[in-house]
């Protein structure tokens, strides 16, 4: 499935997985070090933003909730191939909506894995079960739980353009909460066009400061600034010989260290996607097992070009 304007501004491009437009050899990456394993918790979320990329939503459930005992089932699969990541990360729509949040969060811990979890720390977080859960969790697993959160913006107007009016102050309440609790916390936000990656980290670097949140604005792991992914530019195909160009290696891209598994509505079972970028493209989907999942990965879309390879982009920081 691709976007309508991802297929006007680079038409003919994109479209064969061995080949560029120009015929030449398209750049793939294989899974060389393994670091992350994603789950997708389910594409429902407390809010609508303006700009997601998954289109999450109080209504969308095109990518249903995991249970615990699925996730269980690819933990087992990541001890017997043998990946030795270090982290399991958990990712939505808002994954404290998931009634498994806790059980899938625990699971992940008992077994030595650090997790991170993406959430926008609003109501679905807020909740006693959920508070109480956390609460539990970190003090079990000490050092081992971060909670990265969705912080479009340092400014308050800024953010509240993408997610609606209020929903500032509500992060930053459970922000708070994290905070009181020692529970380990990052931010995901946005670098807007016309901000330098500079003057937005001193914007988030002001509100870490003012309400002590120990979060470090120039380490890029613990505020990670996504560039803004615009589907109406035209971006370059990436080709084999562009690694030598850039001087860049193919294990420095997304694909090279991590998977995602979902669950589509109506599936028998989940299915592993090679990137967190692209949950309805299904020219990423490698299969419903680890095993599968090991295969190269051709970066035939645009997000390839321009988040992962020039960007330098990496969800998980």
């Amino acid at each position: 499935m691709k976007d309508s304007q991802t297929v006007v501004a680079n038409e003919g491009k994109f479209i064969d997985p061995r080949l560029t437009a120009d015929g030449q050899a398209r750049a793939h990456v294989a899974l060389s070090n393994p670091d992350t394993l994603w789950f997708n918790t389910g594409t429902l979320c407390n809010i609508t933003c303006a700009n997601c990329y998954i289109l999450s939503s109080p209504t969308n459930d095109a990518l249903v909730y995991l249970t615990v005992a699925e996730v269980e089932e690819y933990l087992n699969q990541l001890e017997e191939r043998r990946w030795n990541v270090r982290e399991i990360a958990f990712t939505g729509g808002e994954p404290f909506m998931n009634p498994d949040m806790l059980a899938m969060t625990e699971a992940a811990l008992r077994r030595g894995y650090e997790v991170l979890i993406l959430t926008n720390a609003m109501l679905p977080m807020m909740r006693k079960r959920m508070r109480e859960g956390l609460m539990r969790l970190n003090t079990t697993f000490p050092g081992k739980l971060t909670l990265r959160i969705s912080l479009d913006h340092w400014d308050a107007e800024a953010h509240d353009a993408e997610r609606g009016k209020g929903a500032f102050e509500k992060s930053l309440t459970g922000m708070d909460f994290l905070r009181d609790n020692n529970v380990q916390m990052a931010v995901a936000g946005r670098a807007l066009w016309h901000e330098s990656d500079a003057a937005a980290r001193a914007g988030y670097a002001a509100i870490f400061k003012a309400r002590g949140y120990q979060i470090d604005a120039d380490n890029p792991a613990q505020c990670v600034l996504f560039p803004e992914m615009d589907m109406s530019a035209e971006v370059p195909e990436i080709t084999e010989a562009c690694w030598g160009i850039l001087n860049k290696s193919p294990d420095s891209v997304m694909c090279a260290s991590s998977r995602m598994v979902v669950k589509r509505k109506g599936a028998a079972s989940p299915t592993v996607l090679s990137c967190t970028l692209l949950p309805y493209d299904e020219q990423f989907e490698m299969g419903t097992t680890l095993a599968e999942a090991e295969a190269e990965v051709a970066l035939n879309h645009p997000h390839c070009a321009k988040f992962c390879v020039l960007g330098g982009a990496s969800c998980s920081g």
